[in-house]
C-alpha cells in the first residue's frame, strides 16, 4: 500500500470555493475527500505529490476566498476499504440510480452498478449528476459516442444501457481505466476503454462526446472535439462553474457550436451543444 499525505485546506467562504478546489485538486493527483465545516481534507499518494503543481492552482491568488492548509503523511491505510464505507447509492431525478453491489437494487428505477473506488465521476460530484440528466432526455440509439475524462465509466455506460453503438472511454489515469473495465463488466456493456488524452484521438468520429472534466482542459480540447464531431453531433460538457459559462461558449461559438440545453445544480453547470 502506498504511504498517503493528508491536506487540510482552510476555506473561507466555504461555497463554491471547497467544490472548486476539490476539482482543481482532482487535477493534479488528489484522489479523495473529505468534507469539513471549514474547508475540505484531501489525500493524494505521496510519490504522486508535485508541490510546485500545487503552488500553481490559481484559486489561491483568488480575490473572493482565502485559502491556507497544512498537511501530514497518514500511515498505511486500504483507502479503498474506507471509501466503500461511505459509497451511498445516487438517485437522479428519481430514474436513474448509481449504487454499487452492496447496495439493494430498485427494479423501479435505471440501474448503473459501479465499484466504489476512488476514480472521479462515481454520481456524487454535481457535475456527474448533471451529466445524467442530460442525457435522460438524449438519443443515443445507435449511436457512437466518446466518453472523455471518464472516470469510472458511468457515463459510458449509461450512453451504452441506451442503445449507444460503438463506445469509446477514456481517462489519463490508469486507475481510472482499470475501474471503468471492471464497471463496464459489471454492467455487461461492452466499451473501448483505454489510456490518454484528447492528443491521442485519432482520425475516428462521433456522433456524441461526454466531456465531464473541467475549465482549462475543455476550454484546450474543444476544437479537438469538434474535429472529431459529425455534422449535426452532440457536444456534452460539464465539470463548469457558472462563471466560467460565457469563457466556454466564447470557444464554441469560434468552433460553430450552438448550445441546446443548459442545466445547473449548485454552483455547476452542464451544457449541450450540436456541430452545425
Amino acid at each position: 500500500m502506498n504511504n498517503y499525505l493528508e491536506f487540510d485546506f482552510k476555506i473561507s467562504p466555504l461555497q463554491p470555493w471547497n467544490e472548486i478546489l476539490m476539482a482543481e485538486l482532482i487535477e493534479i493527483g488528489f484522489d479523495s475527500f473529505t468534507e469539513e465545516h471549514d474547508g475540505i481534507l484531501a489525500y493524494i499518494q505521496k510519490d504522486l505529490f508535485n508541490e510546485d503543481a500545487l503552488k500553481e492552482i490559481n484559486l489561491f491568488q483568488h480575490d473572493e476566498v482565502k485559502i491556507s492548509y497544512t498537511f501530514q503523511e497518514m500511515p498505511n491505510i486500504n483507502w479503498n476499504e474506507e471509501w466503500e464505507k461511505n459509497f451511498e447509492p445516487i438517485y437522479v431525478d428519481e430514474k436513474v440510480l448509481i449504487r454499487a453491489e452492496f447496495h439493494a437494487p430498485d427494479p423501479k428505477l435505471h440501474e448503473i452498478i459501479i465499484q466504489p473506488k476512488m476514480s472521479f465521476g462515481t454520481g456524487h460530484h454535481p457535475t456527474t449528476h448533471l451529466m445524467i440528466q442530460q442525457m435522460l432526455n438524449m438519443d443515443f440509439k445507435d449511436k457512437t459516442v466518446l466518453d472523455m475524462g471518464c472516470g469510472t465509466s458511468v457515463l459510458a455506460i449509461f450512453a451504452k444501457q441506451k442503445g449507444a453503438g460503438k463506445t469509446v472511454a477514456i481517462d489519463i489515469d490508469e486507475w481510472s481505466v482499470e475501474n471503468s473495465i471492471e464497471n463496464a463488466e459489471r454492467n455487461n456493456v461492452e466499451l473501448e476503454i483505454s489510456q490518454g488524452t484528447a492528443e491521442h484521438l485519432g482520425k475516428e468520429n462521433f456522433d456524441i462526446i461526454l466531456a465531464n472534466i473541467n475549465r482549462n482542459i475543455l476550454i484546450s480540447d474543444i476544437p479537438t472535439y469538434v474535429s472529431v464531431l459529425n455534422k449535426g453531433g452532440q457536444l456534452l460538457l460539464s465539470g463548469l462553474c457558472f462563471f466560467d459559462v460565457d469563457d466556454i461558449l466564447e470557444v464554441c461559438t469560434q468552433e460553430k457550436l450552438t448550445l441546446k440545453k443548459k442545466l445547473q445544480r449548485e454552483e455547476w453547470v452542464s451544457l449541450l451543444l450540436e456541430k452545425s
